[in-house]
Order: structure tokens, then sequence, then C-alpha cells
């Protein structure tokens, strides 16, 4: 269950957080219960805010402009072209599929002759007792 009261005071301490930024209070609300330690985190919250609005912020430093790159915009297709390129595609798909295909039929074969092998030179199993 603690847990709970870690969440409660991560969640008070959010919108007094909110609060203490935007300057409204009547808009957000603290959870039913808060717990003990949400005085002490709030009086760090407000203590370190206070220390950062009187030290001198840094000086703005803009980003640097990205260079403009031209957008490369592909020419249209044809009816023609777009089909060729799908055939073109469909037929290499069908190439690898059939590579996949053709090599692990050997793969198969040559398990199933090792197999084959090791059984045929394995000694004859013992005879059972009776």
């Amino acid at each position: 269950m603690k847990w709970i009261t870690e969440r409660d005071a991560l969640i008070a301490q959010t919108l007094a957080f909110v609060q203490s930024v935007t300057g409204k209070k009547d808009d957000l609300r603290p959870p039913e219960s808060p717990p003990a330690a949400f005085a002490v985190v709030t009086t760090e919250i407000v203590t370190v805010q206070a220390i950062a609005a009187e030290t001198d912020p840094p000086p703005a430093v803009s980003p640097p402009a990205p260079e403009a790159r031209p957008v490369q915009v592909p020419p249209p297709r044809t009816g023609g072209d777009f089909r060729t390129e799908m055939q073109a595609r469909i037929a290499s798909f069908r190439k690898h599929q059939e590579r996949f295909e053709r090599e692990r039929e050997e793969y198969c074969a040559a398990t199933l002759t090792k197999v084959r092998a090791a059984i045929r030179d394995a000694a004859p199993p013992p005879p059972a007792a009776k």
C-alpha cells in the first residue's frame, strides 16, 4: 500500500507545481486525503522555484536554421509501368520461394540419408532375456 501513498504524494506535488506556475488554484484540486509529506514536498518546490527565479536566466540561444532541402517528388507512374514493376517483384518473390523449397528438399534428403546410414551401420539390438 506504500505505492498508493507515493502516488498520491506525486499527484499532490504535480498539482501544486501546476498551480504555482499557472497561478490558478480554483481549477485543480488535490486528492481527498493528501499525505503528511505533502507540505514538505510543496515547501521544497517553492524554495527551489524562488531560488531559480533569483538567478539570472541564461541568454536565449536560437537553434541554427535547418538547411532547406528540396523535396523530391517521384515522377508519376503510368499504368503499364506499375504493372511491369509488380510483375517483376512477383517473379523475384516466386524465384526466392523456389530456392527456399529446393534448399529444404536437399536438407531433408541429406538428413534422411544420414539417418538411414546410421540405422544400417548400427549394431543389432541385444537378444531379449526370457
